[in-house]
C-alpha cells in the first residue's frame, strides 16, 4: 500500500449511515482545507473495531488519510474522512463513532436549523 491510498471502513451492507451535524465548533479547527466542509457524526456498529481501530491508527502514524465508505440512498458508493474515532462497548456489542467531513452543501437550511445544539444524546460519553 503506497502512503497516498486512504484506509478504508467499509460499510458492507445496511441502510446509509445517519450523520449528524457536531454541536462542537472547535471540531471544525481539525479538518481546515481549501472546501467548504462540515464535521459530522455518526454511529456504526460492528463486530471487528479493534482491528478498524488498529488498521486506522496505524494509517494516521504513516501520513495517510482514513475515509469511511458507505452507500448513499440510491446504493452508491460515497466516501469521507474520517477526522477521528472512539469505539464503545454497548450491550449489543461494538460501537464505533465517528466524526467525518463532509461538504457543507450535504445538509439542507432545514436540517440545520432543526439540530438542539443543547442536545448531545446521540453521543455515548
Amino acid at each position: 500500500m503506497t502512503k497516498l491510498e486512504p484506509e478504508l471502513i467499509t460499510i458492507i451492507e445496511g441502510p446509509t449511515p445517519e450523520f449528524h451535524v457536531s454541536p462542537q465548533d472547535w471540531l471544525q479547527s481539525i479538518y481546515e482545507g481549501p472546501d467548504d466542509r462540515d464535521a459530522v457524526f455518526c454511529q456504526l456498529r460492528t463486530n471487528n473495531g479493534v482491528d478498524i481501530m488498529e488498521r486506522c491508527q496505524g494509517a494516521w502514524r504513516q501520513g495517510r488519510t482514513v475515509q469511511l465508505e458507505y452507500p448513499d440512498d440510491l446504493r452508491m458508493r460515497q466516501f469521507a474522512d474520517v477526522i477521528a474515532m472512539r469505539l464503545n462497548e454497548v450491550e449489543e456489542g461494538q460501537l464505533l463513532q465517528l466524526w467525518l467531513s463532509l461538504p457543507a452543501e450535504y445538509f439542507d437550511d432545514e436540517e440545520d436549523e432543526a439540530f438542539d445544539e443543547d442536545d448531545d444524546g446521540f453521543y455515548l460519553g
